[in-house]
């Protein structure tokens, strides 16, 4: 006896938008993963960020093939009546299948393979240094090289994390644990937790959590007027401490970003030992602790203090390189206010997302991410791909009248400093008056 489907229409759906009553649609087919979402991989927040909505393209891009078996549990019975496919989500997932067909989301390369040792030698080289040298710049050497040996590690746990580097779910999360928390002593469920929210929203001044940096930096006047950060849950108050940051941003951008692992630190404590839920949190924290081991030991071997604040400083520095990076590649880029839109998803991505243009002998400075449009089109192919896409993603911009911006490391910076700036003279110019300063706001500011 054949089955009658039942109808809603996308404007009831979007009436099931909330903890609790959360529904979604794929290829227009509704699904009830209101108790699931908790136990989500990626976190709940991807799920509430698009929660009443079709999600087809930001599942496919995120996604295996083998995890449309596990749908069928949360099946409602429901199908979109209105549910249609834009001309560029079909090109989109046209695109996504011939990558699928050409293997490209399987075939690693020997990536991971010559990250690890790169990273193992100069984890080897840094350690022999500071234990068997008393040269001052030998020592500064080691302090460069654990910045690159940092660097190199948040690659790797990106990659990790995005389930592109290792052949299982298991060995990736190893390679997660072990260059995130271990390594580097940052929480790869802190990196999860942020990240994925990234993705889903990007560029969405409330909801994108690597926007959200009040009171130091503010990339859109829009956030002189106290936006509410959906990701956190709190208003991102523009007082008269944001206005003097905001005021001078251009010129602060570099220094701060030369320090602003320190932050990566604090936000790492800040979510481990929160209320909220976090994933494998006891092995996070394991990972964090042979951290705060290793670190503080290798730098008392140092023979006075000021080689320690200057190794640390240096190490640091270098990273800053990464950080400035990824702020590139988005805070030039289009934004705006609300919720992300699940049937615009390729729209919003190359309306938020810069590339950096660079030879190939770059690619392992960059890690791969200097295709950052690739990378949040195709979240889960892995980086020695990246370079080879790249042309086919920008003959589609093409096609759909999308930007695709690929501009030189140089002109990315002035870009970015030329919207810092932007952003810092409006902030100048502004008259009324702005609430009281709440200090808390600059210790829950990351990136």
């Amino acid at each position: 006896m054949a089955v009658t489907k039942k109808y809603m229409t996308s404007e009831e759906l979007k009436t099931h938008n909330k903890p609790g009553d959360l529904w979604i649609s794929i290829q227009g087919k509704v699904y009830d993963v209101s108790k699931w979402a908790k136990e989500h991989p990626g976190g709940e927040i991807p799920l509430l960020n698009l929660a009443g909505q079709d999600v087809t393209d930001a599942f496919i891009a995120y996604h295996p093939g083998s995890a449309w078996k596990y749908l069928d549990q949360f099946v409602t019975g429901y199908y979109l009546e209105d549910f249609k496919v834009s001309e560029v989500s079909s090109d989109y997932r046209k695109l996504f299948n011939e990558f699928v067909k050409l293997g490209y989301f399987e075939k690693k390369g020997h990536t991971a393979l010559y990250a690890m040792c790169s990273v193992a030698l100069m984890f080897a080289i840094v350690v022999y240094g500071v234990l068997y040298s008393e040269s001052v710049l030998v020592h500064l050497g080691c302090a460069i090289l654990l910045g690159m040996l940092w660097i190199q590690g948040a690659y790797m746990g990106h990659d990790s994390g995005h389930y592109q580097m290792m052949s299982s779910p298991g060995f990736n999360k190893l390679a997660q644990i072990l260059t995130g928390n271990c390594l580097s002593g940052i929480s790869i469920a802190w990196w999860k937790w942020t990240h994925n929210a990234h993705h889903i929203s990007c560029n969405s001044l409330d909801y994108d959590p690597d926007l959200q940096h009040i009171p130091v930096f503010a990339v859109s006047s829009k956030f002189f007027n106290t936006i509410t950060s959906s990701f956190y849950g709190r208003k991102m108050n523009f007082d008269s401490l944001a206005r003097l940051f905001v005021s001078y941003q251009h010129w602060t951008f570099y220094p701060i970003m030369c320090v602003g692992r320190a932050n990566l630190y604090i936000q790492t404590f800040l979510l481990l030992f929160s209320r909220r839920r976090v994933p494998d949190r006891a092995l996070n924290i394991i990972g964090i602790l042979v951290f705060w081991t290793w670190f503080p030991l290798l730098i008392s071997c140092l023979p006075s203090w000021g080689e320690r604040i200057m190794f640390v400083l240096a190490s640091f520095t270098v990273t800053s390189l990464q950080h400035v990076q990824f702020c590139l590649n988005h805070f030039s880029a289009n934004v705006y206010v609300g919720p992300p839109n699940g049937n615009d998803w390729f729209e919003k991505q190359t309306n938020g997302t810069l590339d950096i243009a660079c030879s190939p002998k770059m690619d392992w400075l960059f890690g791969g991410l200097q295709f950052q449009l690739e990378h949040h089109l195709f979240p889960r192919l892995p980086r020695c791909h990246l370079r080879k896409v790249s042309p086919i993603v920008a003959e589609l911009c093409k096609k759909h009248n999308l930007p695709y911006m690929s501009l030189s490391f140089w002109d990315a910076n002035v870009r970015t400093i030329k919207t810092l700036r932007t952003a810092a003279l409006q902030a100048r110019d502004l008259t009324s008056p702005v609430p009281k300063n709440l200090v808390w706001e600059a210790v829950n500011t990351h990136g």
